[in-house]
This record gives structure tokens, sequence and C-alpha cells, in this order.
């Protein structure tokens, strides 16, 4: 399976296939299919489902709710069988949700959707549509192509009906058979027509940057035809999970990739045809944060990705598929390149203002209200905060000072400030990062950091939260950086400075 080529770049145990397939018949009842609960009791403050993982979020946004069909994977295919289904959650503010079970159930062993992988869903007229990929390893074995693009129909949202009938496959005199999927639908005003990007690559060219992102055009939904390339750069091994909007006078074409770094990335321009333009910054994430697509309620725009778990839940464990949902807010610059924020609905779920106190340290620093100063100059200074909740939000706004090496914010540090992971702002590299200690790598976490400019004067505005596992720190509304930290459960937080001076000040820590 292709996808699994990411999966095993990351490290990852990739998924068994083979003749291991069981028909979905023979597979369990899914115990949450076609209920409606809300799930707000003892669960993860990044929604997963209840015993199980979720990837490759899929929004649709009606009537002020964000509907968000996802990928779901128990990684239990004893007990669940073999196969990912799509599930569905409603929410208004990304804090609180609503189950709505499974929407599309996955195929049989012998059918092209054994994994309902990724698409997209709209609404035209009075039904609603997805369009979505169809992927089974078995199908190869007998010359068949393992993906398909496929279409379901709805009424209502709730109740859908597969068209298997209508699946097509990639021209095989153009790309890859194997390499058909997670289309993207809308409407093109422009050419009164329904527009259809998907990932694809071509069958020659060097093999790790043939990816492209294809256009297919539909006056009905129901027949579709292949045009020439949307976007195809020869940079990428696939454009994995397109997605493609406008902003005041910008078009925005997003993907997701894994040839050189794991990124959801994007490219802008000003007609909807290209050319297509890098900025200067056009990632939205790090490297735990993947498969972003987006939606709009008419005023804002919400990023939605899935933070991976890793690897027999260690920090040192490979990046593995599925995992916890993450939304950023999308801001646009004055030059039209995008940033992301904090959403105001997810910051003021943390509204319970906690005490704390600057009450042990090391090196030279000194306190005053919340706000504490570190001159370390040549050596090493820290001050620690008290116990660290499981879930929080901590705010700081961070001044750097003359000839600063590095600062941050020290989490879930021992007494003796020996073990203890680190946000870490890097002044000559101009580079955040996530990092611990001890570790077994001698480098900070790979692909764990973000660029982010910084000098001597430089105020950062951090935003923090923390939920078990699930990590991610805002800075300046710009940018954001979504971590895992599974090694250190519990212990102190506070600030850092190695070699040079700092101040944190309007210091606080919140819960829900």
């Amino acid at each position: 399976m292709k996808r699994r080529r990411f999966i095993q770049a990351a490290g990852v145990i990739p998924f068994i296939t083979g003749d291991l397939l069981t028909d979905r018949k023979q597979s369990i009842q899914l115990s949450v299919s076609g209920s409606e609960t809300m799930n707000n009791n003892k669960r993860d403050f990044f929604y997963k489902p209840a015993d199980a993982w979720a990837a490759d979020f899929i929004p649709f946004f009606e009537n002020g709710e964000y509907h968000l069909f996802y990928l779901l994977d128990w990684r239990d295919s004893e007990k669940h069988g073999y196969g990912t289904p799509w599930y569905r959650v409603s929410t208004h503010d990304f804090v609180n949700f609503t189950e709505h079970g499974e929407m599309l159930p996955r195929g049989t062993s012998e059918e092209q959707d054994l994994y309902v992988f990724t698409g997209s869903a709209i609404k035209a007229g009075d039904k609603y549509h997805i369009f979505y990929t169809g992927h089974n390893d078995n199908l190869s074995k007998k010359g068949k192509p393992m993906q398909g693009v496929m279409h379901a129909v709805s009424n209502d949202l709730k109740t859908w009906k597969k068209l298997p009938e209508q699946t097509f496959f990639a021209p095989a005199n153009l790309y890859e058979k194997d390499d058909w999927r997670d289309p993207f639908v809308f409407w093109n005003e422009s050419t009164n027509e329904y527009n259809m990007l998907l990932c694809a690559r071509f069958k020659k060219g060097i093999p790790r940057r043939r990816g492209l992102t294809v256009l297919c055009t539909s006056k009905d939904l129901t027949t579709w035809e292949v045009r020439k390339p949307f976007y195809a750069p020869d940079l990428y091994y696939a454009h994995e999970c397109p997605d493609l909007f406008r902003i005041g006078e910008w078009w925005y074409l997003l993907f997701s990739e894994f040839t050189d770094l794991n990124r959801t990335r994007y490219r802008m321009s000003r007609s909807i045809n290209g050319p297509w333009i890098s900025p200067e910054n056009d990632c939205f994430d790090g490297h735990a944060f993947y498969a972003a697509k987006t939606a709009s309620d008419g005023n804002r725009r919400f990023i939605f990705g899935w933070n991976p778990t890793r690897n027999e839940n260690k920090d040192s464990g490979g990046w593995q598929w599925g995992g916890n949902l993450v939304v950023h807010e999308i801001i646009q610059e004055a030059n039209g390149e995008l940033s992301v924020k904090l959403p105001d609905q997810v910051a003021k779920a943390f509204n319970k203002d906690l005490k704390y106190s600057f009450t042990s340290g090391s090196g030279n620093y000194k306190i005053k209200d919340n706000s504490v100063s570190i001159d370390s100059l040549g050596t090493f200074g820290i001050v620690s905060g008290g116990k660290m909740p499981a879930t929080c939000k901590i705010a700081t706004t961070i001044t750097i000072g003359k000839s600063t090496r590095e600062c941050g914010i020290t989490l879930r540090t021992g007494d003796d400030f020996e073990k203890s992971y680190y946000i870490r702002f890097e002044t000559p590299k101009n580079r955040l990062s996530f990092d611990m200690w001890p570790k077994q790598q001698m480098a900070h976490m790979a692909e764990l950091d973000r660029e982010l400019s910084l000098k001597e004067g430089s105020r950062l505005h951090v935003k923090l939260l923390i939920d078990g596992t699930v990590g991610v720190v805002y800075v300046n509304d710009k940018i954001a950086m979504n971590f895992r930290a599974y090694d250190f459960p519990e212990g102190n937080w506070g600030f850092y400075v190695l070699d040079g001076s700092a101040e944190f000040s309007n210091t606080t820590v919140s819960t829900i």
C-alpha cells in the first residue's frame, strides 16, 4: 500500500495485509455504530475515539457546526478485523464533541474499499456527497489497482449509500495505478463545473519526486474527466490530502508530503490556475501534525490535523499512523502568507487559573510577582513554578536578553532539575524545538522543530497546551508545534536560560 511508504519512513510498523485479511461480516459489530452520544466525560482533551485512534480528519461545516469525518483505526485486527471505516463527530468549539458513529463501513477483503481512506464531503442541492479513496492491497495480487476514487450519497449526513459502480481509477498511460487517492471536490464558479483534486504519481521521473496534484472535472458528480495536472513541481513522492480555498485575492493549495520532512505544506496564487508560489514559511506545524485539511464558517478558517502516537508509548518510539485531533486557526497575513494561532474557543476552555509560586531554582534568578528574570551568561539557570497539572495551559511572555544562546520552558521536570522536557528557543539557530533529557539521541528530537526569527530583545508570546502525552505550543499567534511526551508523566514546570539572559513575564497557568 502506497501510504505505507509514509509509515515506514516515519519508523512505524506498517499495516499488516494479505491472506490474513478477514471479511467484514466476520469482524465484531461496531459498538457505537449509529449512536449519537456526547463524549465529554473523562476523555482526552485533544479528541480521539474511545479505545481507538483517529487519522485524516475530513471537515465539513453546516448550520453552525463542524462535522468531522475521520479514519478510525483500532490497531487490533484480531478483535476488530482489518480495514478502516469512516466515523463522524460534530463540534462547535473543538472542545465538546458529539459522536455520530460509523458513516462509511469497511468493504470486504474482496471489495475495493477494505480501507476507506481519505476524501472530502460536500453538499450539492439537497444531497450530501462523499468522495473517498477505496484501498485494498489484495487486489494488486489480481493485477487490479489498489486504489480507486469512490462515491457515496446521503440525504441527512447520517445514512450513506455507497455507489461502487461509479468508482474510477488512474489512467494507466499516465499515472501509477496504485496511487490515486484523497479526492477533494468543490464547485468551480469560473468554469461552472465540479473540480476534483487528487493525489497521484507520474509513471516516469525520479521515483521520490513523481508526486503531483491531478485535476478532474464533472458536470454531474457522477462521471469524471481527467484533465492536465493541477500542480506538478517534481518535488515530492506524493501530494497527500489536497485542499484548496480562497481568502480575499489569494488562492491556497494544501497538501501533505513525507519526502523531505513530514509536513502539511501550502502554495499560494492569485489565480486558481496558478502559477503556484512557495511562501518563505510554507508549513503550518512540524512533524507531529499531518494530513491536515481546512474548513470555514464563512468568517474564520481552521485547519484540522492529527498528532501521531509513538510506538510502544515511548519518546524513542517510531511515529505511528493516527492519534489525536489538533485544530489551529488560520490567519492571513498582510502579504497574503498564512500563519496559525490557538483558536479562541480552545483557549477559553482553560478557564480555571491556578496559583503558583517560583519556590526553587539554580543559578542567578530574580522573582517579582508573576515574573522571573534569569541571568546566566556563560552558565545555566533554571527556576521551578511547582507541580505541573496533567492537563493545562501555560502562557508567558519571553524577552530574550543580550547574547543569549538559548532559553525556554521546562516541563515535567524532576526536583533536582535533571530529567525534563524542554521547549527550546535557540537564538543562533533561529529555531523553536522540543527536546528532553535524558534521551537516547544526542541531538534534539528529529523534526520536532520550527524556524523562528530570534534575536536580542525579541518578545515571544507563548501559549503551551498539554493533555497527557499530547502537547502543542503557539508562538506570537503565528506558528505552532505539536509534540508527544511519554517518558515523564509528571513533574514540575518552569523556565531556564542557557548562556545568556531572559525575562519571563505575564505568566499564567490554567486548567479546564
